[in-house]
């Protein structure tokens, strides 16, 4: 996604702005981390978990935003657009941003 450009005839000045704006602040609307999904209470047991993220396009990462059991997770499988599969080394609640 990128910021359009408005062509308005003899406003030169306005378009040398816009493009000036469109190149700062385009890197960080492309930025996946600018609309995470938070996955809330996910309940995860000993062993591996497939957790459905909801996202619509190939996953580019994901961390634990909260965690109620000192337990070691990580991410087993490659990744792919609808689902993660993570390992965890006991039974825990958490909740999981993805993005």
């Amino acid at each position: 996604m990128a910021l359009p450009i408005y062509q308005n005839q003899g406003d030169q000045p306005f378009m040398l702005m816009q493009s000036n704006w469109s190149s700062q602040l385009n890197p960080i609307i492309s930025n996946p981390l600018t609309n995470p999904r938070i996955l809330k209470g996910i309940a995860l047991t000993t062993g591996v978990n497939v957790i459905n993220t909801g996202l619509v396009t190939t996953l580019q990462g994901w961390f634990l935003s909260d965690i109620t059991t000192a337990v070691t997770v990580y991410r087993s499988s490659p990744k792919v657009p609808l689902t993660l599969t993570l390992t965890a080394s006991g039974s825990t609640t958490c909740d999981i941003v993805v993005f």
